[in-house]
């Protein structure tokens, strides 16, 4: 069966929510983020960089959210939750799924390390370090995000879903980041369609038990 060590409050959760889509069994071992926030040293067991999401399966063992989701869906899919290959959406399927860690993660990261560097800082050094990680984050992050936050939205004004008329496993990949956006990206309601999005996803039966089976789930702000 397939096992999902699960982060608290990561990338992880997007994995139980790929698996109740499918109705799949598998079982699900929790982990506490430390006090540094960062994943505890119990995963390095699992996978030597000790970063969640790690399924197992039997002897396999797979991490990457993209490469879990293309595991689970060539395994245990069934032809659900991708497009037919050929086709138009298969190739926006297939854009989406990286576009999320691949381009829409990265500023919002920084951001957020930018954010807490002056109180990770001497006392002496703060006031310095947030004019800098101000400037940073307003010249070099804000515009990125500004962009992303308006692609986004065009292209769910085309269609309700990221690959089509369609839910696919790409929207449960764009789920982190379009969330992560709505706690510390912008996202207001100036993007109707992002935030219907939202509002859609957390209405489905699947999302919710996942959040049942993973426990409480706040991004980091």
């Amino acid at each position: 069966m397939l096992v999902v060590h699960h982060l608290e409050n990561s990338r992880s959760q997007r994995v139980l929510w790929l698996l109740e889509e499918l109705g799949i069994p598998y079982e699900v071992k929790r982990y506490a983020r430390e006090a540094s926030m960062r994943a505890p040293a119990a995963l390095k067991a699992i996978h030597p960089l000790g970063k969640s999401p790690i399924v197992t399966d039997g002897d396999l063992v797979v991490a990457e959210s993209g490469a879990i989701v293309e595991y689970v869906l060539d395994r245990y899919g069934d032809g659900g939750l991708r497009p037919p290959p050929g086709t138009p959406e298969r190739l926006r399927y297939s854009y989406w799924l990286h576009f999320a860690e691949g381009s829409a993660m990265p500023p919002l990261l920084l951001k957020l390390v930018l954010g807490r560097l002056p109180t990770a800082a001497p006392a002496v050094l703060r006031p310095l370090l947030r004019v800098v990680a101000g400037k940073a984050i307003a010249r070099a992050v804000e515009p990125q995000l500004a962009d992303q936050r308006a692609f986004m939205e065009a292209e769910l004004g085309r269609t309700p879903w990221f690959a089509g008329a369609d839910m696919t496993a790409a929207d449960i990949q764009m789920s982190f980041p379009v969330e992560a956006f709505a706690a510390r990206g912008g996202l207001d309601a100036r993007y109707p369609n992002l935030t219907g999005f939202l509002a859609r996803i957390h209405g489905r039966d699947a999302y919710k038990r996942a959040l049942e089976r993973g426990g409480p789930y706040a991004l980091l702000s």
